[in-house]
């Protein structure tokens, strides 16, 4: 469903674009195989940015930033493959109609909330959405001697407007009014499973490299300490 081009942010400052496309959900070792491909490592290299995705799902591109966490965009991936067929649908529709998703948080959101939309298939005008309420919810139809008499596109415009909600690619989806319940609140409410993001385990060369740098921070912090002894020693 969602694939993103992870760049190594420093190479990129340094002019060079080096990246490649993360397929979500993954796994940790999935992350690490990536960052170790374009030389992000934790320690000469630790940032990263997206600059690009492939989504399938339409509009949903547009709502995703250049930096945002890679454990929440697994999470909300997980969430969509998930879907069966119905809620994929009302998923889109919900994505097109524009609530709730102004950030990844929300689109998590708005997954586990698809019960407070409506969707009705196949109504692309005003005059559909007046045809449709009146056969599927009003308790008098109109015989059919009446039908050219009816203004149906005056009544879904009213309606319409009455309920606030959109057409769609799949239809008219509007708001039922249950209610919408934040069960995401942030990455803190993220399971272990969903948290991928993880640096490459250090090569041979990278540890030798910290073992070295905290071998002279430790002769250095000892040459200090005695430098300092000394010149107490001599003040006295």
């Amino acid at each position: 469903m969602i694939e993103a081009f992870i760049t190594n942010l420093g190479k990129y400052n340094e002019g060079m674009l080096v990246g490649e496309y993360l397929k979500l959900p993954a796994t940790i070792e999935d992350v690490q195989a990536l960052l170790s491909r374009i030389d992000v490592d934790g320690v000469m290299y630790e940032e990263i940015f997206i600059t690009d995705y492939e989504i399938s799902i339409d509009g949903l591109r547009g709502k995703f930033g250049e930096y945002e966490s890679i454990d929440e965009l697994n999470y909300l991936s997980s969430l969509i493959e998930e879907m069966d067929t119905w809620d994929l649908e009302m998923f889109k529709a919900a994505v097109e109609y524009g609530e709730y998703t102004h950030s990844v948080g929300d689109l998590i959101n708005l997954t586990q909330n698809l019960n407070c939309f409506e969707l009705y298939h196949d109504v692309n005008d005003h005059d559909d959405l007046g045809r449709y309420v009146m056969e599927n919810f009003e308790a008098k139809e109109i015989p059919d001697w009446m039908d050219g008499y009816f203004d149906y596109s005056s009544y879904g415009y009213d309606f319409d407007r009455a309920e606030s909600g959109g057409f769609v690619k799949e239809g008219y989806i509007r708001d039922n009014g249950d209610s919408f319940i934040k069960h995401y609140k942030g990455r803190a409410d993220l399971l272990d499973e969903h948290k991928i993001f993880a640096y490459p385990e250090p090569t041979k060369s990278i540890q030798q490299t910290l073992a070295n740098y905290k071998q002279m921070i430790d002769e250095a912090s000892t040459s200090l300490s005695h430098e300092r002894a000394s010149t107490v020693k001599l003040e006295r």
